[in-house]
């Protein structure tokens, strides 16, 4: 009984990792990977793709989500964060549409999906002695200027591959953590 009792102990304390956290998060997610964001994204030809042959590729504007709309005040922002980038040194598509006032939108479209999965000992995990966690995924972000509902620059970016580990080890576990609040106790 006692040989029982301390192997269970003994898998409490240092196994079961699956009681740990773990998390997804899909954002818009049309494509499985960033090969097939990308992918998608080079049928897009500036200046015969229009608005409407977006949704078939998954950037629909409209009904995508994480897009955000873009005015020709928000372009100037986005290429000319500040005074010493003039309107001379963007591409001349980006120029055309800052002068376009109106006539031009930007539509700004971010994708991706990030996994982290805790591993190690529950208990040093909940007592805050030791965490430590991996983080995959992918992310993925276009930028897409529309003159008179034709696509007429675009611009992508992201991280093909998201690969990182955390190991954070607290020697007095929980006690760790109330350096946050002891000094708030002892004001």
């Amino acid at each position: 009984m006692r040989q029982l009792t301390l192997g269970l102990l003994t898998t409490v304390l240092c196994g079961c990792g699956g009681l740990l956290p773990r998390s997804d998060q899909s954002v818009n997610v049309t494509w499985k990977s960033f090969d097939e964001a990308k992918a998608a994204f080079d049928r897009i030809q500036p200046g015969f793709t229009s608005v409407s042959d977006l949704e078939p590729l998954g950037f629909d504007p409209y009904t995508s989500p994480n897009t955000t709309i873009l005015t020709y005040l928000d372009v100037i922002k986005y290429f000319m964060p500040n005074q010493s980038i003039r309107l001379d040194d963007l591409d001349p598509a980006v120029q055309a549409c800052i002068r376009a006032r109106n006539a031009c939108r930007g539509f700004r479209m971010s994708a991706g999906e990030t996994h982290s999965k805790r591993h190690g000992s529950v208990v040093l995990d909940l007592f805050n002695f030791r965490r430590r966690a991996t983080q995959s995924g992918w992310q993925f972000t276009a930028l897409l200027l529309a003159h008179d509902d034709r696509i007429t620059y675009k611009l992508w970016g992201g991280q093909p591959k998201l690969d990182g580990r955390t190991d954070r080890r607290n020697p007095l576990g929980p006690l760790q953590s109330m350096d946050d609040v002891l000094p708030a106790v002892v004001q």
